[in-house]
């Protein structure tokens, strides 16, 4: 990767870290991708409402993910225009078809990457990224092999939640009343392998002492359990 730099995990792994664009038809999208050394499989992070790849919270997750051994790629779902208009709006970040195809693209390219072509990859979705993640998932059933929603909207993805084929694991803080009957009844439509973990006493955001932790060791233990058991399917 060019301009990329080397970090060294707690244990000593290796993680390459790059900042890296998608061109997607006519527009560009940056994001930054790190790739420990022998990865094990590659998450593709969904953020949510009005959030982009710097989200301290998904980038807490996803250094954890690299320590674990998997590659991940933070990425902005709209274009430095299109933000511009959602922060006037609000408008886009609840756009999940919109979304979702913009996410079905940038996994598609993320496949085709030649750090990563040889992966299973999944999806990690936060807030409103989570129906987008589960909605992208539920089109690419033989490139998205895991889903992780952290704090999501599931409900949110409607009809899309029947076709998801990934093994997917929805977590919600126990002091986050809302969402969690929205995740309770949005797992009832799911018919792939499902879970769903409570936090308890986090709120939202998981901004409690070890809350956030909890939601990446999770998080780290799901996608190694179905990201690294088999080698990649290859796309069509």
């Amino acid at each position: 990767m060019n301009h990329s730099r080397i970090s060294r995990g707690s244990s000593g792994l290796a993680i390459e870290h790059a900042p890296v664009t998608a061109a997607i038809d006519s527009i560009r999208l940056d994001g930054d991708l790190s790739v420990p050394t022998a990865a094990k499989g590659a998450v593709l992070f969904a953020h949510g409402s009005g959030s982009s790849r710097h989200s301290p919270r998904n980038r807490y997750v996803a250094h954890v993910l690299n320590e674990g051994g998997l590659a991940t790629l933070l990425i902005d779902l709209l274009t430095a225009d299109e933000q511009e208009v959602d922060l006037q709006t609000a408008h886009l970040r609840f756009d999940i078809p919109f979304l979702a195809r913009r996410l079905q693209t940038i996994t598609e390219w993320l496949s085709r990457h030649p750090e990563i072509h040889d992966l299973k990859i999944g999806h990690f979705g936060a807030s409103t990224g989570a129906a987008a993640a589960l909605a992208a998932a539920g089109e690419l059933p033989r490139l998205v092999s895991a889903v992780v929603s952290r704090g999501g909207r599931p409900d949110l993805a409607g009809p899309a939640l029947p076709r998801v084929q990934a093994p997917t694991l929805l977590i919600v803080g126990g002091a986050d009343p809302v969402v969690l009957d929205l995740n309770s009844k949005a797992i009832a439509l799911l018919r792939c392998e499902k879970q769903l973990q409570i936090i308890p006493g986090a709120s939202h955001l998981f901004e409690e002492p070890g809350a956030l932790e909890k939601v990446s060791v999770l998080a780290r233990d799901w996608f190694l359990a179905k990201l690294s058991n088999a080698a990649a399917v290859p796309a069509r």
